[in-house]
This record gives C-alpha cells, structure tokens and sequence, in this order.
C-alpha cells in the first residue's frame, strides 16, 4: 500500500485518511473545500475532532451557539496562526462558509472528557524552528499542553529550497521519556500551486522505504519511520500534521546517521 494519497481536483472532499484506509489504530485526516455558503457536517461517535480553518471563513454552530466569522488567512502560506475548534465525540458541529474556504479536519479516538472549544489564533504557539537551510515555521494548533484526549494538531511553513521535519526524526516507539509512539499524516501545499516537494519515508531496517514526490493537496501517511521533507527552489511549503498514539505525549528520536545536524545546530 502506497503511503501517499493524491488529491481529488474536484468536488467539497480534497483527501480523506481514516484508520481503516490507513490499515493503523488512531489518526483521521480529511481535507476540505467549500463554496461560499456550502455545508459541512462535522461528528464523531466516538473520536473527538479538530477544525482547522486553513483559508477563507466559516461560521460554525454547535448546540445552538453561533461561532460566525472564524478566519483568519487568505492562504495557508500567510504568516498568520488560524482558527481551529475543538469537538468532542457525539457533538455535531455545522460549518457554514461564509466565502470560499479551506478545511482541514483531525481526528482521533476520546470519550468525551473535554467540552467544545474555539481555539483563536492568539491561543496558538509560534515558533521558527532549525538553522539556514533548515529554517521553518511552526504553529502549535493543538498542542499536548492543551486539553484533547488524543489529538496532537500542528502546522508548518517551509521556504524555497529548504528542508522540514529534518534532521530525520521518528516517533514510533512506546518508549516514553525517550520516545513516544504516534501515527501521523502530511496534509502538504506548495506555492505556487504547480509545485512539488519530496518526503520520504523509511525505517532502520529499510521495511518501509518509500520516496514521495507530493503535489498541491496531497498527505503521506507515517505509520512509523523516519519522515523528512525536502522543498525544492522556488516554491514554498505547507504541511498540516495530524499524529495520535496510546498515549498524548510528542518525543522523537533523530536518525543517528544524522543526529550530528542537530548536535551542530545547538551548538
């Protein structure tokens, strides 16, 4: 099974990942489009949910309480954090674009221990991550320090001709302090629209080993791995992870055949 799922060009469903498609325990992923004045219906029986609004506007309505105007970008390349809403299992969300929009929508198993929520973009945690070649930028959407049972939800912004998620880390072990085991998706954009970036995926033991040219639109899925990304010249990159596992705490370890890079960078 391919780890990449291209993009439908048409239609309100971009990509959709659920654990069954995915062949693993807890990561759903589905991205959105809507028209001006289109309907999206959010709800989970048993899996809390997280909205995220990428670009455009949206009101969104759950148990009767209007949440209108929620958006904060044209364009996920702008340098602005963006809404989000937090739904727990059994709670309907309806979400009314109130002009063209772009929705990103997590998910991931919970019993309901936290009520709805809005999260504002001034909530979220901004940070640059990496050094020269390796500079990106990262937005805390959901974060573990945040109330979610399993979801952890954040994004990336990655220049021309830089490389992401680098030097190669996993996440794939139970292994806790050290290391944490969580799946995780790629929801990846390029600008301009046209371009392409490279992921790869891959194992110690090279049983997973996959090299992926991505479009516009695309998401890999990382069962387990190592999973860099490499954007090139010319054209930005976006990525919106999604991860979840057993337990909702993020560690990694870098690949040692490339742990120096990080060792020289905190130099």
């Amino acid at each position: 099974m391919s780890l990449l799922v291209k993009a439908q060009r048409e239609g309100m469903t971009i990509a959709r990942v659920t654990p069954e498609t995915a062949a693993w325990r807890y990561v759903g992923f589905c991205a959105y489009r809507l028209a001006r004045e289109e309907v999206l219906y959010v709800h989970e029986d048993a899996r809390e949910s997280c909205i995220v609004v990428l670009s455009g506007a949206v009101t969104i309505e759950v148990d009767g309480t209007r949440y209108a105007s929620l958006g904060a970008r044209d364009s996920v390349f702008e340098d602005a954090a963006p809404y989000a809403f937090y739904l727990p299992p059994k709670v309907q969300a309806t979400v009314r674009a109130e002009r063209d929009a772009e929705l990103g929508v997590a998910s991931a198993p919970a019993q309901g221990r936290h009520p709805a929520r809005l999260i504002e973009p001034s909530q979220m945690k901004r940070s640059v991550r990496g050094k020269g070649a390796n500079t990106r930028y990262v937005c805390d959407i959901l974060p573990q320090t945040e109330p979610a049972e399993s979801l952890l939800v954040v994004e990336v912004r990655t220049p021309s001709g830089h490389s992401s998620s680098y030097p190669p880390h996993k996440h794939d072990a139970n292994n806790i302090p050290l290391e944490s085991a969580l799946e995780e998706t790629y929801y990846h954009r390029l600008n301009p629209s046209q371009g392409f970036a490279f992921q790869r995926v891959y194992t110690d033991s090279r049983d997973i080993d996959e090299s992926l040219a991505v479009e516009d639109h695309d998401v890999v899925m990382v069962p387990r791995g190592y999973h860099p990304v490499v954007v090139p010249y010319g054209y930005d990159s976006y990525y919106l992870n999604v991860m979840a596992g057993p337990q909702r705490v993020w560690h990694l370890n870098n690949d040692p055949a490339h742990d120096w890079i990080a060792k020289r960078d905190a130099g």
